[in-house]
């Protein structure tokens, strides 16, 4: 069998953690800035972890990080 690829797009937006959980970066935070209430932007530092149906989504795109 040939090895599998990864997409690049998900490896380079992705974290996997050591229960197989997936981390992602928060969304919302790249314009429109003004309109966000100063609570939205102090809860959207960081990352966050993704729910489990997305989670099964990137598992499938980064098959040997798991």
């Amino acid at each position: 069998m040939p090895k599998m690829k990864t997409k690049s797009s998900a490896k380079k937006r992705f974290k996997m953690t050591a229960t197989g959980l997936v981390k992602a970066g928060q969304t919302g935070k790249r314009h429109n800035m003004i309109k966000r209430t100063p609570k939205f932007i102090r809860q959207a530092r960081g990352t966050t972890v993704l729910s489990a149906q997305d989670t099964r989504i990137i598992k499938i795109y980064m098959p040997y990080d798991r």
